[in-house]
């Protein structure tokens, strides 16, 4: 089955969005945070300030600068500052452990990284690169003098998890960007009297994506202070909020909340991605938000958007995350790579401008190759997502599930390798291993080692965050190994191997 939709045109720079919206909606409110707000104006001049910041710094064109922000008016001037000057940003999780940044810091190179003054004293350990808190506020404001790249150039190296152990970097061109977010816009229709309450972390792609799709529509951001509570609908409320992204985890929650205080929000519309919110889930969240839509999605940060339904679509069509975005070529194939007949299940592929250039650096590169490549009807090239879905007779797609070990939790995109590699990081554990969670949604991570089960749960959450966390820890003598030398996880999976100690549940 084939789907494809005309494209847009862009040959826009990310940076270009914020000049055109200062200049259309000047004192229109934009960004918000718990310490004050700004207008347009003042966030296209905190822009220009804080890329003569980073002009001080000696960032130049190409240059990383590694981000731990959280939502804030802070990382929107940084965002935009830093495109204005050619640097790529890399947003990363606020509250990234030691551990992961690791990583992050050998793969992107940054020229420096930005973060809370809380955490400067504990990275500056981490990294031999400066690391410093935004202090651009009295640095005078400095506009861009000359060229300051193309639409090839990178914009974001943004990291997902993927079905190896560690996280890869996606190179995300401005032009790619552009066209993505001018997609998605013209699908959610955001307007310039929109609150949009964002509450997904800045590090995703999905809450990323909303300060884009905000500038775009001349709306207002609110970025929430700390991780949600039971004073959210009270904060939502508050905030005036119009517009709410959500994935589960959170509309549940909002769920919740709503059946204890059915009071009326000025909310007009929920947008969902991440994982499924379907069944009674949707109804749930429809209750507690009764004059709002609910648009479903799916995509991933590899083209950041796929399809997107329309406003309760989903109630005439249960289970479907909609039309591909314009521009979109959509291919669900079998597996000798031929589009399969109309309702059939395949392999979900996908080609058009908001295909990102790839993944950063060498270590990427086998699976740089098994993903990005020339599209099924030889134009171009194209995304093999690793999901199956299949398609109506109009056009709808609809998510079927997803291969190997890779799966979402919690709104999360989850490997087992990566889980695999932190718990064996875990002092006094020799070998695990996990398997995607069962028909009874439970997570399951098998060790061998001295390493008690709750320790092995704890280490693995302060590593990785409770969302990555398995639900138990099951503790074995030896794993049990197939012919070729590898651990035998249908055995585990099916009890063969005797466990030596009682398993613990995280929680």
């Amino acid at each position: 089955m084939t789907v494809d939709v005309p494209a847009l045109a862009s040959a826009e720079l990310v940076h270009d969005l914020l000049l055109r919206a200062a200049d259309v909606h000047r004192d229109r409110p934009s960004v918000r945070d718990r310490d004050g707000a700004w207008s347009y104006a003042e966030l296209q001049e905190n822009a220009d300030r804080a890329a003569g910041w980073l002009d001080g710094l000696g960032l130049r064109r190409g240059m990383r600068l590694l981000c731990l922000l959280p939502g804030s008016r802070d990382f929107a001037a940084l965002l935009f500052g830093a495109m204005s000057r050619g640097v790529i940003l890399v947003p990363v999780a606020e509250h990234a452990s030691a551990y992961q940044l690791r990583h992050l810091l050998a793969d992107a190179a940054p020229a420096a990284v930005v973060t809370t003054a809380d955490r400067v004293a504990e990275l500056t350990d981490v990294t031999s690169v400066p690391v410093l808190a935004p202090a651009y506020a009295d640095v005078p404001a400095a506009a861009a003098t000359g060229p300051t790249g193309t639409p090839d150039d990178p914009a974001l190296l943004v990291y997902t998890s993927g079905t190896t152990a560690r996280p890869k970097g996606i190179v995300c061109p401005h032009g790619a960007v552009v066209w993505a977010a001018r997609a998605v816009a013209e699908r959610v229709g955001y307007l310039p009297t929109d609150v949009v309450y964002c509450r997904v972390p800045v590090s995703f792609d999905y809450g990323l994506y909303q300060l884009f799709l905000a500038v775009l529509a001349g709306a207002e951001v609110v970025y929430p202070h700390g991780a949600a509570s039971a004073r959210e609908l009270v904060a939502i409320r508050g905030a005036g909020a119009t517009v709410v992204p959500v994935v589960p985890t959170l509309a549940l929650l909002l769920a919740r909340l709503g059946e204890r205080d059915p009071r009326p929000t000025s909310v007009r519309l929920l947008t969902n991605t991440g994982a499924a919110l379907t069944g009674r889930d949707a109804e749930r969240v429809r209750a507690a938000f009764p004059d709002a839509a609910l648009i479903c999605m799916y995509g991933m940060s590899e083209c950041k958007r796929i399809s997107i339904a329309a406003p309760d679509e989903d109630l005439a069509f249960p289970g479907t995350v909609g039309r591909p975005l314009r521009g979109t070529r959509l291919f669900v194939v079998g597996r000798d790579g031929e589009p399969v007949a109309c309702g059939g299940v395949g392999e979900i592929v996908v080609a058009g401008p908001h295909v990102m250039a790839g993944y950063w650096g060498p270590a990427a590169a086998a699976e740089q190759r098994e993903r990005f490549v020339a599209a099924p009807d030889g134009v171009g090239r194209a995304l093999r997502t690793g999901d199956f879905g299949w398609v109506d007779e109009g056009g709808r797609l609809y998510f079927h599930g997803r291969r190997d070990d890779l799966f979402k939790r919690r709104g999360w995109r989850v490997s087992c390798q990566e889980v695999e590699s932190a718990a064996q990081d875990v002092e006094g554990v020799e070998q695990a291993a996990c398997v995607p969670p069962g028909p009874d949604g439970t997570f399951t991570v098998w060790t061998t080692g001295a390493a008690a089960p709750d320790e092995v749960l704890l280490g693995i959450g302060a590593r990785l965050g409770a969302a990555k966390t398995p639900d138990r820890c099951v503790p074995v003598e030896r794993m049990p190994l197939t012919a070729n030398g590898k651990i035998d996880k249908a055995a585990l999976e099916a009890g063969a191997v005797g466990g030596r100690r009682e398993p613990s549940s995280y929680s």
